[in-house]
């Protein structure tokens, strides 16, 4: 059992870590401002956490958790191994994306370290983090709604983005942080200046939820709200209040799924064309994990196959050349990724972590403010889980709540034994000592920066694009078509440089790198297409790039559009 000051450090550890990746953009030097700063940031907090819990319990190993952690990061591996898309695409993820094996090994590291934290106080404070994240883009979001947005990205889509990059992600993370807030609202211990502010934030929250125009931030909202007065009136009323409750609520929430596939009267609140769209992304991707069964397609490497698996209905709607790298659902996500094996050990951690709440519920004394806001918030990252993309800044509050409730159920197991408030042995020891030693601040030091070596190439090959974009030196731009372990190659800047190339009269250099760029990924469809569109291509060439490119998305009616 980790003593009190290692349990201190790492929970700061891992608070401190949680808030950074959360809130950190960067648009100075990068092409992506969101998701390359936030990998690097994941792999140095994980790293560093996973340190500090080896260097004192090596014992840990033998758990269960960390059993089919194994396994799964086992059938990640072998999808690597079997993928025939690139193994840089596969250990780093998609351009935009970045949800290869680096990224999921990371996310494996956080749910194994918070299944260690023991004390209810160190629980609170990953709540707290979660608040604090939420505290810093209620504040963003309101400046660039009252006065536009100092930060210089561009935003197509006119709404608030947040620290996450995106409106969809940004609505539910505040339906998160809204479940959050209310639950700490409504517990007997909160201060009264909390509950007071809470009279403006939580409309202020929800005003922003709706700005964003994110269903899902609506719906984790009200999930959030129905979870909390659940745990509420079952600590204060008799039973049967309960069940008219619970009936009420599950009704309500019927309506609203009925609603969300235009069935009954919420249709018009909470119905949107895209859900249309995410049921053909998620055919896809199931049609993609049924044709390769054993070890899927490789991580991160379903938009390589979107084409090729999509359903014929998905030509009319979204479209024939509306395509995308992810299937807006994160189990089938894994199906498509590792198949059976991969998607099985996946659900099974999730199992784990809901076996883990349900024990919780039952346990609970009263009403328990950090058991109900580690349910609410799990409850709402796994639903909005399934309709939306493993975003890292998401991702990271949904692997790490899953290790708390792991960790809290075995607190509320032993206060119940009335081992955690007694004066034992075992408590004793646990606070025996109050500070982590030489020994476990090398670990630490060490494995944090191992962390950053492994996540830095996706950083500084974005660094090095866009460096050379703003030189506008094709000589600048052509150095980062060559691979190194710090330049790792992607199929989007394959596509960037050759229009670059082609668009200034560089004929010989686009054509010299469409060639290169169809070796290195013959199944990315666009680098055949950048083949056969760009004016140096042969007729052989041409003719070779409408075969794959027949191949990759046969139920396109002409491949040749340039439309």
């Amino acid at each position: 059992m980790l003593n009190l000051g290692q349990e201190k450090q790492l929970t700061k550890l891992l608070a401190i870590g949680l808030f950074v990746i959360s809130v950190s953009v960067s648009t100075a030097g990068l092409t992506d401002p969101v998701n390359v700063p936030k990998l690097l940031l994941l792999a140095v907090f994980s790293c560093a956490s996973l340190g500090l819990v080896l260097s004192t319990r090596l014992r840990f190993l033998g758990n269960g958790l960390v059993l089919f952690v194994g396994f799964f990061l086992l059938f990640a591996l072998i999808s690597v191994v079997r993928s025939s898309s690139p193994l840089t695409q596969n250990l780093y993820g998609a351009y935009g994306r970045n949800n290869g094996l680096i990224a999921y090994f990371f996310l494996s590291m956080l749910i194994v370290v918070t299944s260690q934290l023991a004390r209810q106080e160190s629980h609170k404070k990953i709540l707290k983090a979660l608040l604090y994240v939420g505290y810093v883009n209620l504040a963003y979001c309101l400046w660039v709604i009252l006065f536009g947005d100092f930060i210089p990205w561009n935003n197509p889509y006119g709404n608030i983005l947040g620290t996450f990059g995106n409106p969809n992600f940004i609505g539910a993370f505040l339906g998160i942080f809204f479940g959050v807030q209310l639950s700490f609202g409504l517990s007997k211990d909160s201060s009264r200046n909390f509950k007071i502010s809470l009279l403006f934030l939580l409309p202020l929250t929800l005003f922003e939820i709706v700005d964003s125009q994110a269903i899902q931030g609506r719906v984790l909202a009200a999930l959030s709200v129905a979870i909390i007065f659940f745990f509420y009136l079952k600590s204060r009323f008799s039973r049967a209040i309960l069940i008219a409750y619970s009936v009420i609520a599950a009704s309500l929430g019927g309506l609203a799924l009925a609603g969300a596939f235009q069935r009954g009267p919420l249709t018009e609140i909470i119905y949107k064309t895209s859900v249309s769209l995410r049921g053909q992304y998620w055919l896809a991707a199931w049609n993609t994990g049924e044709s390769n069964p054993i070890s899927g397609v490789g991580m991160d490497a379903f938009g390589d196959w979107y084409r090729r698996a999509r359903d014929v209905r998905a030509i009319e709607l979204p479209g024939v050349n509306t395509v995308v790298n992810t299937a807006h659902n994160v189990p089938l996500d894994m199906f498509a990724f590792g198949g059976w094996p991969l998607f099985i050990c996946y659900l099974t951690l999730m199992a784990i972590s809901l076996r883990s709440a349900i024990r919780i519920a039952r346990n609970m004394k009263g009403y328990d403010a950090v058991g109900v806001g580690l349910i609410t918030a799990w409850v709402c990252y796994q639903t909005q889980s399934i309709i939306s993309i493993n975003q890292i800044g998401l991702a990271i509050w949904g692997w790490a709540l899953s290790g708390c409730l792991i960790g809290y159920d075995r607190y509320l197991a032993h206060a119940e034994n009335k081992e955690e408030k007694s004066t034992s042995s075992a408590m004793k020891k646990l606070v025996k000592t109050q500070s982590i030693d030489a020994k476990e601040t090398l670990y630490v030091g060490a494995f944090g920066l191992l962390g950053l070596l492994v996540a830095l190439p996706p950083l500084s090959a974005d660094i090095s694009l866009r460096t050379a974009q703003v030189s506008r030196d094709a000589a600048k731009l052509e150095a980062t078509m060559y691979s190194s372990y710090f330049n790792p190659l992607n199929s989007q800047k394959f596509a960037l440089n050759i229009q670059a190339f082609e668009g200034s009269g560089l004929f010989e250099l686009s054509h010299k790198y469409a060639l290169k760029g169809v070796e290195w990924n013959p199944e990315a469809y666009e680098l055949w297409r950048t083949l056969y569109l760009i004016k140096n291509s042969t007729q052989e060439e041409r003719d070779l790039a409408v075969l794959n490119m027949k191949r990759l998305d046969p139920l396109n009616p002409d491949v040749t559009s340039t439309q």
